[in-house]
């Protein structure tokens, strides 16, 4: 019986598994240069790559825009539908990761906008049932949970556009050049998005009975 060699490369290799099974080798790619060129070619091992190197990261920023949120795994899965759909549109392989934020961010914006045109839906809402399935860490005290969900309930009265900037810079963590570039506009604009909403946060924020004591404790504003 000819044994099968496998073949290295990550253009779609096979091996023999077991008799009469043969199953493809995982997808081999330390660039994202290299990444880009198996998902431009089809191979489905690329396609997992795709996934398991930046799952994490779109999971964070989406979940840092809009909060916990029950539909965190639908929105997470029409992200990467539609990066794989629009993968012939990378002009630079080696900006993969930037290029994918982006589509995260935009993803995430329509959903803010769309669920702020049927907020009125909300009222039919059992609070309760809401509150059971918001997927929220169980290692999470109470009081942190309460507190989560006012900064949420602060940030869904900014608009879509300046709470996108605020949680990516002061939830997330990125850079300004980052956020500039996850919302593609200029770091000029990025800056204004984020003095507005900064104000309109922290107009809120002071007033809530808990976040007041958080705001003032926190070093960041204690001088706005």
């Amino acid at each position: 019986m000819k044994t099968v060699q496998p073949d290295p490369s990550p253009s779609g290799p096979r091996r023999a598994h077991a008799p009469g099974e043969v199953v493809a080798f995982p997808f081999l790619a330390e660039s994202d240069a290299a990444l880009v060129q198996g998902l431009l070619s089809g191979n489905p091992g690329a396609k997992a790559m795709f996934f398991s190197r930046y799952a994490q990261d779109v999971e964070r920023l989406v979940t840092y825009v809009i909060g916990p949120d029950r539909e965190l795994s639908d929105i997470l899965q029409e992200v990467f539908v539609q990066a794989l759909a629009s993968i012939g549109s990378l002009r630079e392989p080696s900006s993969l990761k930037p290029w994918l934020l982006r589509i995260a961010t935009n993803r995430a914006r329509r959903v803010l906008r769309t669920r702020k045109r049927r907020a009125w839906l909300r009222l039919f809402i059992d609070s309760d049932d809401e509150t059971n399935t918001e997927p929220v860490h169980e290692a999470t005290d109470m009081e942190s949970r309460e507190t989560l969900r006012a900064v949420y309930g602060v940030l869904n009265d900014i608009p879509s556009a300046e709470r996108i900037a605020f949680a990516l810079r002061y939830i997330d963590g990125m850079e300004l050049n980052e956020v500039a570039a996850a919302c593609s506009v200029s770091l000029a604009t990025i800056k204004r998005r984020l003095r507005r909403s900064e104000t309109r946060f922290l107009r809120k924020a002071r007033s809530h009975p808990l976040l007041a004591e958080w705001v003032e404790e926190g070093s960041r504003w204690q001088d706005r």
